[in-house]
């Protein structure tokens, strides 16, 4: 299968919910510059708090991307994203798949809270999958994607 997968995680604490680290965090980009030719393959993006939101990347096999990607009669089938049964809100109803055609991409956006289990410390993140159907040139992500599917409800 010829497609690319970048996945953005971004996670944060109470810290950074207001004020001057909010601004840091809602800074954070959701999309960012390809290796160059890449191609079938995973491009992982990790943000923290604790490490400034600066940005930890690695590449690897498309193997287990963080959803299901299938090729079906010239489209890709991209189904919703893994979720944590950790994480609330709780997702009982879930978007559809969507199909993209050769060329086109998904932004898939989806967060989380997490209560901790020793202090009870509220904990966010943000997940964004950008996937593209074909071979990726390295600013694919940067532009307006073709498809879009938000499930960020409020996290208070």
């Amino acid at each position: 299968m010829d497609a690319v997968v970048q996945r953005v995680l971004t996670s944060w604490t109470k810290k950074s919910r207001g004020g001057a680290e909010a601004t840091r965090r809602n800074a954070a980009p959701t999309a960012f510059l390809l290796p160059s030719r890449l191609s079938s393959a995973l491009h992982e993006v990790a943000m923290w708090e604790s490490e400034s939101f600066v940005p930890r990347m690695q590449v690897r096999d498309l193997l287990n991307p963080g959803t299901v990607l299938r090729e079906m009669d010239g489209l890709l089938r991209v189904d919703p994203p893994e979720v944590t049964m950790f994480g609330m809100p709780r997702r009982n109803r879930r978007p559809p798949a969507v199909r993209l055609a050769p060329g086109q991409w998904l932004q898939w956006q989806i967060n989380y809270r997490f209560v901790g289990s020793c202090g009870g410390e509220w904990s966010y993140r943000l997940e964004t999958f950008n996937i593209f159907y074909g071979s990726a040139e390295p600013g694919a992500f940067l532009g307006v994607p073709s498809h879009r599917v938000d499930e960020r409800p409020s996290l208070r």
